[in-house]
């Protein structure tokens, strides 16, 4: 220790109950026990017969119990009051130790505490928790052994105590905040991640779900396109063992192969035109998690090979470097391809294909389950409500009728997206086939009229001519207005061949 150490003069045994004290107050993350074990510590290096550590909440501007000793202290656990109030209000405030040695001399003093607690309080000495210069909550000690009072040398060993216990008084706090998080995050990516449905088909599917999700088998989800092949890679792994890790999930057919391969595997700087810094890969992101690889039937002959090596050898080499990096990872993939025929065309490599192909689930198309539908459009009528903010239409039984009797090529995804254009367009009222598209609702053209002139088309067009108007004919600004993709609203200035104004 150096000459200038505040423990330097403490006595053997004052030093020998501060390190006793630190390894107690460390042992654990838990708030509980955290804060118990300072307070206890407190009692115990002070040599008093009561503590009690109170917490700052900021917010709120209280100081609340979290943890006392002494006869009855139980029963101040959970009292809060304002941090302006009281001796502890004072430290609070000032950031200062405070030592009371009388306290019936102190107007800050407030009996209410001991009455509650059927506690006598005679001298009292208070000092701030503080971490990284903030005030984070008070340790207070209470009526020194003996009957004796309180000296100058009590306050500063106090203080010192106080500033070993900060730190583990913030990291448990912090600790509790990241875990009411990620429960948090847990709960809402359950909600939204539910598969929908009871039909014989759907539960063959769940059952399959079960039956891999403990282990680390890879999957290949194979399924028409908007069959729900991401929902169900998710609740495989929110059921797995590695459910309290990540969940990494990328298109493969989103991205060129140069790109593909620095998000799959990551970059070292300067390993081609603008890398301008590292990058970590969605293999690293995922290490101990899930990664999702979507449309795996689009990737490239070169990161076909790649990928190879990562499941037979679990491990690669980051774009531009040379080092080996392992990885832990549960490898989910999907495609609306018949990979089969790819490997027989010679355009999809065999062994990757056997390697992928370890455990498939066929997604049956919507048609294929049609009792689920209604199940189906409840849930899509509840969602889109809450994401428009608008209230919850019924659906007519016509409507239902009709919807159920659709073959919806594109599925789930084209059921959502009918169903959030309805919740629209019905305005909180009932859902009728005016507000579903022509091809659902069987209505057939006037003849006198084209697509851009019928009520549900035009309705459509001016909604989009609209929002393109507003932001200065910018797709991508009029995109985010109207709440879909870029190149669905493209797809959609050219389904209505609406042109920008030449004035």
């Amino acid at each position: 220790m150096t000459e200038t150490s505040p423990y330097r003069s403490l006595p053997p045994r004052t030093l020998s109950a501060l390190i006793e004290a630190s390894a107690t107050i460390n042992a654990s993350l838990e708030p509980g026990p955290v804060l118990a074990s300072i307070g206890r510590m407190a009692a115990m290096v002070m040599r008093a017969a009561a503590s009690s550590v109170l917490m700052l909440d900021k917010r709120r501007n209280k100081l609340i119990f979290r943890a006392a000793v002494g006869d009855r202290s139980d029963s101040l656990i959970g009292e809060e009051f304002d941090a302006d109030l009281g001796i502890a209000g004072r430290v609070c405030r000032t950031a200062e130790p405070l030592i009371v040695q009388d306290v019936r001399d102190n107007n800050d003093f407030f009996r209410g505490i001991d009455d509650k607690s059927s506690f006598q309080t005679r001298g009292i000495i208070a000092a701030p928790l503080i971490y990284k210069n903030e005030v984070i909550g008070v340790v207070e000690v209470l009526n020194k052994d003996g009957g004796q009072s309180f000296d100058e040398d009590d306050l500063s060993l106090l203080q010192i105590f106080a500033n070993l216990a900060a730190h583990a008084a913030h990291n448990a706090q912090e600790h509790e905040t990241l875990a009411r998080e990620k429960r948090a995050l847990l709960e809402t990516v359950k909600g939204q991640l539910q598969i929908i449905g009871s039909s014989p088909a759907l539960r063959n599917v769940q059952d399959l779900i079960n039956r891999v999700a403990g282990s680390n088998a890879t999957c290949l989800l194979l399924g028409e396109t908007g069959t729900g092949k991401e929902v169900t890679a998710r609740q495989i792994h929110q059921i797995s063992p590695r459910r309290d890790r990540a969940f990494i999930a990328i298109n493969c057919a989103a991205l060129p192969e140069t790109l593909l391969e620095s998000e799959l595997f990551g970059h070292e700087k300067g390993s081609f035109t603008g890398a301008i810094s590292q990058k970590i890969g969605r293999f690293e992101l995922a290490d101990g998690g899930t990664l999702f690889l979507d449309e795996i039937g689009d990737i490239s002959a070169n990161t076909q090979v790649k990928l190879l090596r990562v499941l037979q050898e679990r491990e690669f080499v980051r774009v531009g470097g040379t080092k080996t990096i392992s990885t832990d990872v549960r490898i989910i993939t999907a495609t609306n391809r018949d990979l089969r025929a790819a490997v027989d065309a010679k355009s999809f490599r065999e062994d990757l294909y056997y390697r992928l192909n370890v455990f498939p689930i066929q997604l049956p198309p919507l048609r294929q389950r049609r009792e689920d539908i209604p199940l189906l459009v409840e849930h899509f009528v509840n969602l889109a409500a809450i994401s428009l903010n608008c209230t919850k239409p019924r659906c007519g039984d016509d409507v239902m009728s009709m919807l159920v009797g659709y073959n919806w090529p594109g599925n789930i995804r084209e059921l959502q997206n009918v169903m959030e254009r309805a919740v629209l367009l019905a305005d909180g009222s009932i859902i009728t086939p005016a507000h579903l598209p022509r091809e659902i609702a069987g209505e057939p053209m006037p003849a006198t009229l084209d697509k851009a002139e019928s009520s549900l088309w035009g309705y459509e067009k001016a909604m989009i001519i609209k929002a393109l108007r507003e932001s200065g004919w910018n797709q991508s600004k009029a995109a985010r207005a109207l709440g879909i993709s870029r190149d669905n609203l493209r797809y959609r200035v050219k389904k209505y061949e609406i042109e920008k104004p030449t004035t």
